[in-house]
């Protein structure tokens, strides 16, 4: 339902044709394979999925956040929280679960340690398909946020994970790359810090080899050394951008201007997210930018997950790129919208869908 009320309103702002009984499958020279899914009885009896791609998340340093909201923060003085929530964490770990609620069935790869890792586990509950998964010594991190209401400032801490010893890092790498490799590999988040910087990139490398397509999210030298792989897709951040162009960008153009010069070193499609100024999505056919529809901000943990997801459910359902770049924002604008980290609703995507402009920008 949520595809065709996609397609719909996104035909109707666009001026574009877009039949919405059959959205068109991803070609088959992508070397993606057509693939079927069923959940497991446990989890939905007799019930059976059919998508485009097989899609894989890896999440190497996932966590278990942890939200406050309070009045205000006074130095030195304990404060007694408004509300208080857990929720499971990590960029990777939020990307599979705003696909399911896509309805997109995800394979997720991930690190638990210790009794917090156990949390997570059950938190993740029903909020994704599959997982599969390395336990290793020490404890899986806690981030923390606090949301102060006199202000409006939100702050946050992100932990320290557990050391990752090399035979059960590489054993669940190699059963993401196998599994990424039928498909789309998504690759996220941050890494542990004795790990090289040059990890993701060769993933990329790994999951090309395989014939799938790398979707990768991060910054610094990590998206530096990921760029020279060639991957699918990347998604910086405004500021991300000006880090791995070593200047100020200012303004819609000139940032497409910036993407299209990384896109041209090597990355198939750049998406740029630019927080209220929407998003720039820089493909080997042209430039666009997307608007964000006007929302209240309640917190912005995991918007850009949110994005990265609609972006990925966009491409297995074979749409246009458009239509991509319009999920991928209106799933961003769901999720500010929600304590903590907390996630969009499915039921929020059509209405956002709407609100939001999509313009060529010829670039």
């Amino acid at each position: 339902m949520i595809d065709r009320l996609r397609a719909d309103s996104l035909a109707l702002k666009a001026g574009c044709e877009v039949d919405l009984h059959a959205l068109r499958p991803i070609p088959l020279d992508t070397a993606v394979k057509g693939v079927s899914f069923a959940y497991d009885e446990e989890e939905s009896p007799g019930v059976h999925h059919t998508q485009a791609a097989d899609v894989s998340v890896l999440t190497l340093n996932p966590a278990v956040d942890m939200t406050y909201e309070v009045d205000r923060i006074l130095p030195d003085q304990k404060v007694h929280a408004r509300a208080t929530r857990f929720d499971p964490g990590g960029n990777g770990i939020n990307v599979a679960r705003a696909l399911k609620r896509l309805d997109i069935h995800a394979h997720s790869f991930c690190i638990l340690a210790g009794e917090t890792g156990t949390f997570l586990e059950h938190l993740l509950g029903q909020q994704i398909d599959r997982l599969t998964y390395e336990r290793v010594a020490g404890d899986t991190r806690i981030n923390g946020t606090v949301i102060e209401h006199h202000t409006g400032n939100q702050y946050e801490v992100s932990g320290v994970g557990p050391h990752l010893p090399k035979a059960p890092l590489e054993h669940l790498l190699q059963h993401f790359v196998a599994s990424a490799g039928n498909g789309i590999g998504v690759i996220t988040g941050s890494l542990q810090p004795e790990l090289p910087d040059t990890l993701y990139a060769d993933l990329v490398t790994r999951i090309r080899s395989f014939g799938g397509r790398a979707i990768v999210d991060a910054q610094g030298d990590l998206l530096r050394h990921v760029i020279e792989a060639k991957p699918f897709l990347i998604k910086p951040n405004h500021y991300e951008l000006e880090q791995l162009t070593g200047k100020a960008i200012d303004g819609i153009e000139e940032t497409a201007h910036e993407a299209r010069r990384l896109q041209q070193d090597g990355v198939e499609n750049l998406c740029v997210s630019m927080g209220t100024h929407g998003a720039v999505l820089c493909t080997p056919d042209n430039s666009y930018h997307a608007s964000a529809p006007k929302v209240k901000v309640n917190s912005t943990v995991g918007a850009g997950d949110s994005m990265v997801a609609g972006l990925v459910a966009g491409f297995v359902h074979g749409d246009t790129v458009e239509q991509c770049l319009c999920l991928g924002v209106a799933c961003g604008a769901g999720t500010v919208t929600h304590p903590g980290t907390e996630l969009f609703a499915a039921k929020e995507i059509p209405e956002l869908m709407e609100r939001v402009t999509i313009r060529p920008l010829d670039i």
